[in-house]
């Protein structure tokens, strides 16, 4: 990832499309009349010059341009106006979220942070033991993102002259040189990448692109193109693909601009060892998995040579009750008191379910809006009633509801993707491939803090459940992305001075990005098992780490070591014979069950031996209430889904346990 290195401080504001409204703080002509009476409707903006904006940009289209016309764009400039004419019957106060690009250094030590590698630097750089399991575990282009980030810190540290020890970064990363070049953290050789990524590669990878302004736009595809699928490979670190990609591209001539690479679309691949999901890992394998997904975003766009800029909100002016401008964390909190475990703000919640109760095959559902003076109206009311219960929901039409549900996603004091990773999402758009465009888009989820990604996940199968009425209500995936794109992404650069061009490049992009959120939803919400397999590594050598340890106080001890090592090599293997898993269901009346394993076993069949003994409550736990474990090994804990294959998992991990057991909520 490549970090910003001037130090300034940031504030967003709220921009407003019209050439009379300006962002809040501004001396710009009537600014200050106009300031008093304004709202910020979501629209961040950056401390530069703003300019005045016409409606809309005019665009002027080639024939290569045709499959993005202006007919498909109308949705969205629509709802720019509607967000205007929202905002401007807006009255409360403006909520001011600073951030702070950060000196020289800061932000790739902020990045070491996240990454979980801190202690490569600073106090603790003394004895970086503790990280060398993590980066052993790393592919070629993850340890060369990080090692980009040391250098720069320790750089900028020696500057600063600072009293402790800076550690040299070829002592870092000398122990990992002699590996990297043999084994790859999921047992493929590095070298060879790119023969095991053949498989996925298609000749039509290579997105066909629209030429706007001497820069590459990939193009909508229209709802009624046929499609071909194929399996994304979730199997190689997407930066190392990238890499073979680019090695095996210099020797081909460029795609046409007819290529129909467009008409694929991409599925999960089926994996025997099962595939994991967001909510399937135990928070300390979580945790792991998300210091990963960084390193692997950041050497993706490295390898791409797309900057990223991170950014971190450091002073929030925030409203700390009520529903609309509330950060997501606070609603939170407000909302479990009233419903223990909630994970998403019962305000979204019900305002979805206000739109479903009018039914989906409303015509324009979402694309039209309600009446601005009667939403502010609503808004007011809502503030006073909702907790208290006395709301009549009934006074709510459908499409005030939509309206109302935008309004609540902009006016979140911090944006739904976040303020650190907005401009990461935004820069997706400018991913070569559309393969690499979800890619990005997975780690980038996973990425996300819990509240925002849970929020999230509710929002994007609401309006999946909107385009599955397209007959009816007209609004096809492509129409649902341009309505709700400009809400999700707050368009900013709008604000700023640029050209029609940029403008309906970035329209169209973030309409773009938007689209793949709505499709592949399923697919983003998959943990690549790449990043699996590198978690499973790190505990294996943290295990054999702490074996070590362990046998050396044994030793000081007095204690037998033989016996011990006898006991623990017996421990998992007590009256199973080979070939032979047992399985725990401590809630089920039937407790235990030694199942024998076979080719064509799977986790579903375990569940069912095992509620097909169940009585009056086989019914319920058939629904999904109860699921099947994998619990330690070289995992902490792993929900699994239904097409696992027992046998193919098990000589991956051979010493889990396996237990059947609800999910936590």
């Amino acid at each position: 990832m490549s970090w910003l290195s001037n130090s300034q401080a940031v504030v967003l504001t709220a921009y407003h499309p019209s050439g009379n409204d300006q962002a809040l703080g501004g001396s710009h002509g009537k600014g200050g009349e106009e300031a008093a009476s304004s709202r910020r409707y979501g629209q961040y903006t950056m401390n530069q010059e703003v300019t005045k904006v016409t409606e809309r940009p005019p665009f002027d289209r080639s024939g290569s341009q045709d499959s993005l016309d202006e007919l498909c764009m109308e949705a969205y400039w629509t709802e720019i106006e509607n967000i205007k004419k929202s905002h401007e019957n807006r009255q409360d106060d403006q909520e001011v979220v600073v951030v702070k690009e950060p000196d020289e250094g800061e932000l790739e030590e902020e990045w070491l942070k996240e990454a979980g590698l801190s202690n490569l630097f600073g106090e603790a750089a003394g004895d970086p033991q503790e990280s060398m399991v993590f980066l052993s575990t790393l592919t070629r282009t993850q340890a060369a993102a990080v090692q980009k980030r040391v250098e720069t810190v320790s750089q900028t540290l020696r500057k600063k002259n600072k009293q402790y020890q800076v550690p040299d970064v070829r002592d870092i990363f000398a122990q990992q040189t002699g590996s990297k070049e043999k084994e790859a953290p999921d047992g493929t050789e590095s070298q060879s990448v790119g023969t095991d990524e053949n498989k996925y590669r298609r000749k039509d990878d290579q997105a066909s692109h629209l030429g706007v302004g001497g820069k590459d736009l990939t193009p909508l595809v229209p709802e009624e193109a046929p499609a071909s699928e194929t399996d994304i490979n979730l199997e190689v670190s997407f930066a190392e693909q990238a890499v073979s990609q680019k090695e095996s591209s210099r020797e081909k001539i460029q795609r046409s601009k007819s290529d129909d690479a467009m008409l694929l679309t991409y599925r999960v691949p089926k994996d025997k060892t099962g595939t994991t999901r967001i909510g399937d890992l135990a928070p300390q394998d979580m945790k792991k998995v998300c210091h990963l997904a960084l390193i692997e975003l950041t050497a993706l766009y490295d390898v791409l040579g797309i900057e990223l800029k991170q950014q971190k909100a450091v002073k929030i002016k925030t409203k700390d009750s009520g529903l609309f401008c509330v950060p997501l964390t606070v609603l939170l909190e407000q909302d479990q008191k009233k419903v223990p475990g909630t994970r998403i703000p019962l305000i979204f919640q019900k305002l979805i379910s206000r739109i479903e109760e009018g039914g989906l095959e409303t015509e324009g559902l979402l694309r039209i809006p309600g009446a601005a003076v009667r939403i502010k109206n609503l808004c007011q009311e809502l503030e006073a009633k909702f907790y208290e219960g006395t709301f009549n929901w009934e006074s709510v039409k459908q499409h005030d509801a939509a309206s109302l549900l935008k309004l609540f996603i902009r006016e979140l004091p911090q944006p739904l993707l976040s303020v650190e990773y907005l401009k990461a999402f935004q820069a997706v758009q400018n991913l070569p491939t559309r393969t690499q465009q979800l890619q990005a888009l997975n780690l980038l989820v996973i990425l996300l803090p819990h509240a925002n990604r849970d929020t999230l996940k509710a929002l994007l199968e609401f309006l999946q459940r909107v385009v599955d009425n397209k007959e009816k209500n007209k609004m096809t995936v492509v129409n649902v992305a341009m309505v709700m794109a400009p809400n999700l992404f707050m368009y900013h650069t709008l604000g700023l001075k640029s050209g029609e061009q940029r403008e309906f490049v970035m329209a169209a992009g973030i309409a773009n990005i938007m689209h793949l959120l709505i499709k592949y939803q399923k697919l983003l919400w998959t943990i690549p098992k790449f990043i699996v397999n590198q978690v499973r590594k790190q505990n294996t050598e943290n295990h054999r780490k702490d074996k070590k340890a362990m046998k050396k106080l044994l030793k000081k001890m007095a204690y037998d070591r033989e016996k011990y090592e006898k006991q623990d090599k017996s421990a998992n293997d007590a009256d199973v014979p080979q070939g032979v898993i047992r399985v725990q269901a401590p809630h089920l009346s039937k407790v235990s069950m030694a199942i024998q394993l076979t080719e064509e076993l799977k986790a579903s069949d375990v569940l069912a031996r095992f509620l097909s003994q169940e009585s009056g409550v086989a019914q319920t736990l058939k629904n999904g209430e109860v699921f099947l474990y994998e619990i330690g090994g070289n995992i902490g804990e792993r929900c699994l889904d239904d097409d696992t294959y027992m046998k193919d998992l098990y000589q991956l991990n051979p010493s889990a346990e396996w237990v059947i057991k609800s999910k936590p909520s």
